[in-house]
């Protein structure tokens, strides 16, 4: 099941979002939901008492809902309760709240853009560029993150034409790719910056980022001369690819006379959002109580 996380904005308020491509729909952080319409200061206890009275109601429609795991305010990743369009259509019906029939028009626009996306990947390029901007990244930055998308796209693209399955083969030739040129596979990268849960990616510095990109695109080009079939063959062409973008490591070190591999994340350097402060994600640990 491929799933795809992102923040969706409601009046300028933060509601975590995870797109579920076999499905073909999203689930949306029930706590979430209930702080933008309640502007409740504990949505956690909101939720746990109404969905207490709804199971005592026999309203098995919206309590039977998912868990899946979403990010937090400390950075890690939490089981939250999660509900379809269509569940909290129903749920909102049991929350007072005057935002109630503007949230529906926006729960409609959000899939509306979805569909569109689908149709015109242009749209999801320019959804991210907003969705990082928001967060406070820098437009270099952005434009950097925006080139690895494409990249990256192009060489799983090529990696399918080749034999690959996606999921366990996919992650095994990003590994290789990413130990060949920065000395360091996904894992211990990550575990280097402190990372846990969160994307790799979205904490790599612009130079960072940017040899990555190099690795896979010269990754692409190997692979579209040599046409690999299969893992294996794959697997060496992904070694090449990353040694070349190795040897421009290297050369740019030599110059600086510092490691391009650095420590920092993403909160050691991104900028304050221009229209206020950046608004923290609600914690999903659990409640010593439940």
């Amino acid at each position: 099941m491929q799933q795809h996380s992102a923040i969706q904005l409601f009046e300028g308020l933060q509601i975590r979002v995870i797109w579920d491509d076999e499905q073909e729909k999203y689930f949306f952080s029930i706590v979430d939901v209930i702080k933008v319409l309640t502007d409740t200061p504990n949505a956690h206890n909101y939720w746990k008492v109404l969905k207490h009275r709804l199971k005592k109601e026999g309203n098995e429609s919206v309590t039977n809902c998912n868990q899946l795991k979403m990010p937090s305010a400390d950075g890690k990743q939490y089981l939250t309760d999660v509900a379809d369009t269509e569940q909290l259509l129903r749920l909102i019906q049991s929350v007072p709240s005057k935002k109630a029939e503007p949230f529906k028009l926006w729960l409609a626009e959000v899939g509306r853009q979805r569909i569109d996306q689908l149709q015109d990947p242009e749209l999801s390029i320019q959804q991210a560029v907003a969705d990082y901007r928001r967060l406070g990244y820098s437009d270099n930055w952005i434009n950097q993150r925006v080139k690895s998308i494409e990249a990256r796209k192009e060489l799983t693209d090529e990696w399918k034409r080749g034999g690959v399955k996606e999921g366990k083969e996919f992650a095994l030739l990003t590994d290789i790719i990413t130990q060949a040129w920065s000395g360091k596979t996904t894992r211990e990268y990550k575990r280097f910056k402190g990372l846990k849960k969160e994307s790799l990616r979205d904490n790599m510095t612009n130079l960072e980022l940017a040899l990555n990109t190099l690795a896979e695109v010269a990754t692409t080009e190997f692979a579209k001369q040599n046409n690999p079939q299969g893992l294996t063959a794959n697997k060496q062409v992904a070694r090449q690819g990353g040694n070349a973008a190795r040897v421009a490591r290297e050369n740019i070190e030599q110059g600086l006379g510092r490691s391009i591999i650095s420590p920092q994340r993403a909160s050691d350097y991104i900028r304050p959002i221009e229209n206020g402060e950046t608004q923290v994600l609600p914690s999903d640990e659990p409640d010593k109580d439940e």
